[in-house]
């Protein structure tokens, strides 16, 4: 797919849906002045408060979004769209549902992406004066050149933008094949032609830019949710600590649902509305988003749990027999309560984030350098897996997990071709777009990597310590 740029036919009554790749931020809209947003919004019933607008926010490389022009209250409504404003995708077309079918959950964008291409290639789409503001071109890595998808070099991330890759692909040879035998008024794209590089382009916008709301109820009275496009909502920017939050709501005057941005912090001059996408890694950050946040607390290495690899690890940090290749068969017992034995078991682990060292992995470990199954039994999963639980198998036993994890993330950051200092270099070089994104990706990685490696040292000393004083004591 790379950087291809796929003119498509246009007819009388169409809109092109001409399509092209790039990892700016500040990309040109579909259209070069487009309607305003902020009154097509007002005049359809909906509601924007007079200090918000639209601004470049090139500065701090991230393209258009809010801001506020004068000073906001904390809980003053910023934005409200009525029920018929947010775009979802609707079974009502019975090709667009056929083709969804196709499409496999984990990338539900590109159901709603379907709906957004209709209304894209459609004269007189209600939708027009939203679709006109989106870019034209996303940052995401399905875009980047080959090379650049290389540098990434981190192989979970490089699978995943290989499998959408090879989806778009297949997808685009079955879209072709359901649109050959219709009639040109059955024809969901106005008669046009729609290739990976258009779905890859409307994936992108809807993975990018949709929120999961509630739709209809069940017949159990829970909401279902579903992905909706936000006009003008979904140029707010992201932040863990956002000033802004979304809230759904039912209209008093009808029975219709309405959405709603609303202050959550007091919001000064001049600072732009920020929402929280959610505690996401920097993968899925860069896959759907198009971004790296720096030092991001919840990005986290990805690993394949390998009882060969631990015992490598464990070797190198020194530690005495180590028997992750050939457990004895009651830490096997153990290790299957884990799921990382027995019948499909599930063998990502990961290091960084929230947890530090995932839970599952820490159990493992306490138990495999474990000699004695007594003393093992008389603890739960629960504290096994805790990071803060203080040495619940002897203050030993925890140095040498956390000497062996040590190893293991020394072995990690050698899988990446190039170290950190080289990254930098290429950075201070001038490195731009998918490049500079990939450079970003890779270094943020091994940041994550050498934070664990540091925390992990800490926490070596500090019981070695311990173990020193009840020694001498």
């Amino acid at each position: 797919m790379a950087t291809s740029k796929a003119v498509m036919s246009s007819l009388i009554h169409s809109r092109p849906l001409t399509c092209a790749a790039s990892a700016s931020a500040s990309a040109s809209r579909i259209v070069p002045h487009p309607p305003d947003l902020i009154k097509w919004v007002t005049r359809e019933g909906g509601f924007v408060h007079g200090a918000v607008k639209i601004a470049q926010l090139d500065s701090n490389g991230l393209g258009l979004g809010l801001v506020a022009n004068q000073e906001i209250p904390m809980g003053t409504d910023l934005i409200v769209l009525p029920h018929h404003i947010p775009l979802h995708f609707t079974p009502h077309d019975s090709v667009l549902l056929d083709l969804a079918r196709h499409v496999p959950e984990e990338l539900w964008a590109m159901k709603l992406g379907l709906k957004l291409l209709q209304e894209r290639a459609k004269v007189g789409s209600f939708w027009w004066p939203y679709i006109s503001n989106l870019p034209e071109t996303y940052s995401v890595p399905i875009f980047f050149p080959g090379e650049d998808i290389k540098n990434l070099q981190y192989a979970p991330l490089l699978h995943q933008v290989n499998k959408r890759c090879r989806f778009l692909l297949d997808f685009e040879q079955q879209v072709k094949h359901v649109l050959a035998s219709l009639p040109p008024d059955k024809h969901p794209f106005g008669g046009q032609e729609v290739d990976a590089s258009s779905l890859g382009w409307a994936m992108s916008a809807v993975s990018s830019r949709a929120f999961r709301l509630h739709g209809n109820k069940n017949p159990n009275g829970t909401n279902m949710d579903i992905p909706m496009m936000l006009p003008l909502i979904d140029m707010c920017n992201h932040s863990f600590n956002p000033n802004a939050r979304i809230v759904q709501e039912q209209d008093t005057s009808s029975t219709k649902m309405q959405v709603k941005v609303v202050a959550e912090t007091a919001i000064k001059e001049d600072d732009p509305l920020l929402l929280c996408y959610g505690c996401l890694s920097n993968d899925l950050f860069l896959l759907d988003y198009g971004f790296v946040i720096h030092s991001n607390p919840y990005d986290c290495i990805e690993l394949k749990y390998d009882g060969a690899l631990l015992d490598a690890a464990s070797m190198a940090a020194g530690v005495s027999s180590p028997n992750f290749s050939a457990p004895a068969p009651w830490q096997d017992l153990i290790l299957s309560q884990l799921n990382l034995a027995g019948e499909a078991p599930d063998l990502k682990v990961s290091l960084g984030g929230q947890e530090i060292i995932e839970g599952r992995l820490l159990a493992a470990l306490r138990v495999l350098l474990a000699s004695d199954m007594e003393t093992v039994k008389k603890y739960d999963l629960s504290t096994l897996k805790s990071f803060h639980a203080e040495a619940p198998l002897g203050v030993a036993n925890d140095i040498n997990v956390f000497r062996t994890l040590i190893a293991l993330c020394v072995i990690a950051l050698g899988h990446f071709p190039t170290k950190m200092m080289d990254d930098e270099s290429l950075l201070k070089q001038g490195a731009s777009g998918s490049t500079e994104l990939a450079i970003q990706f890779r270094i943020q990685k091994k940041s994550v990597i050498i934070d664990v490696m540091r925390n992990l040292t800490r926490r070596v000393k500090l019981l070695s310590s311990k173990e020193t004083e009840t020694a001498e004591g």
